[in-house]
């Protein structure tokens, strides 16, 4: 069976929109994007590298496919793009595409149900960058098998929230973590159940 492992990065009040440059996602009029730009140090570089090493196959809603397709099909040979460039990419979208990235497939119509027939399918781990629409859903239907939080050292009081209102409660137990020289926190989590509340006591 597949796994599917979520990739975000997030300021330290949640939000996920548009980290990687200031036209990446207006919405809503949203103005700091880039805002993990200045973050980056070595170890960072070498979290990444191993997250994208493969094997894998993308999986990927429609705003990030279309940033992803405009963006690393250009790009000098090395071993990211390589590897981005050859997976298989699984995209979910509401309507038709007509792709230009090769190795690309669309996921429309039930959703859900595509993606656990995806899940139980025959091939490598799922890997979901950004696609921050899409992981409302993934979130919704218990189909994160492991959640992977870069939490960047920025508040910004506005912007997509990665946990909007109405997320299911789930406890999530920690597998991993690194903090970088510039104070970037990097998780990797995994579902662990339902919510237990009670008494606290000191």
């Amino acid at each position: 069976m597949r796994k599917i492992t979520v990739c975000t990065f997030l300021t330290m009040d949640g939000v996920i929109q548009s980290p990687g440059s200031p036209e990446e996602d207006k919405k809503n009029n949203f103005k700091w994007g880039g805002w993990s730009a200045q973050h980056w140090d070595e170890l960072m570089n070498q979290a990444m590298a191993d997250t994208t090493a493969g094997p894998y196959d993308l999986l990927l809603g429609r705003r990030t496919y279309d940033i992803f397709a405009a963006f690393w099909p250009n790009q000098a040979p090395n071993p990211t793009t390589d590897t981005f460039n050859a997976v298989q990419k699984f995209v979910v979208s509401k309507s038709p595409l007509s792709f230009t990235w090769q190795n690309s497939t669309l996921i429309t119509g039930d959703v859900v149900k595509s993606l656990e027939q995806l899940k139980n399918s025959e091939g490598p781990n799922l890997l979901v960058y950004g696609s921050s629409n899409f992981v409302q859903t993934l979130l919704k239907h218990d189909l994160i098998d492991v959640l992977q939080n870069w939490i960047f050292p920025i508040t910004l009081g506005v912007g997509q929230q990665l946990f909007e209102s109405g997320t299911k409660p789930v406890n999530w137990k920690l597998l991993k973590a690194e903090v970088s020289t510039t104070g970037v926190i990097i998780t990797s989590y995994v579902p662990d159940g339902e919510v237990k509340t009670g008494q606290m006591e000191i």
